[in-house]
């Protein structure tokens, strides 16, 4: 298995921008969650294009010694968790209108947030997606 600066180079290698540290990506998807669950109101392009930080971290998971699989674990379950309640799974129906989903096991493409609002609030309930609006409010 592979250090942590030899997975972010074996995934820059594959085509990640940049060779990331567990940390920064784990950081990105905290980061993500938090916005959520306040009401991610950005355009969803960049909400596509955040999510991808969660990838990252599949992806390293399969690759990283297991020392480190332990030291993160519990950070990313938490996080998980948390996304998991801020939104709402539609097996990706709203999302795949604008990007397309990759393989199931990324199971974070196929839940849209629960909160609505913003730009992206706007393209996902044109998309057919129902949450909470509180811009209506």
């Amino acid at each position: 298995m592979a250090t942590e600066t030899e997975t972010g180079e074996l995934l820059h290698q594959r085509g990640w921008r940049t060779a990331f540290t567990v940390a920064e990506r784990v950081n990105a998807w905290a980061t993500l969650v938090s916005a959520v669950e306040r009401g991610y109101d950005d355009h969803i392009y960049v909400y596509a294009n955040d999510l991808y930080c969660r990838n990252w971290l599949y992806e390293a998971w399969l690759l990283l010694d297991e020392h480190l699989v332990q030291l993160w674990t519990p950070q990313i379950k938490a996080l998980d968790v948390r996304y998991k309640a801020a939104t709402v799974d539609d097996d990706g129906q709203a999302l795949d209108r604008f990007h397309r989903l990759p393989g199931p096991d990324l199971w974070w493409w196929r839940r849209h947030p629960r909160l609505l609002t913003g730009d992206l609030g706007r393209a996902l309930r044109s998309a057919g997606a129902v949450g909470t609006d509180p811009d209506a409010a």
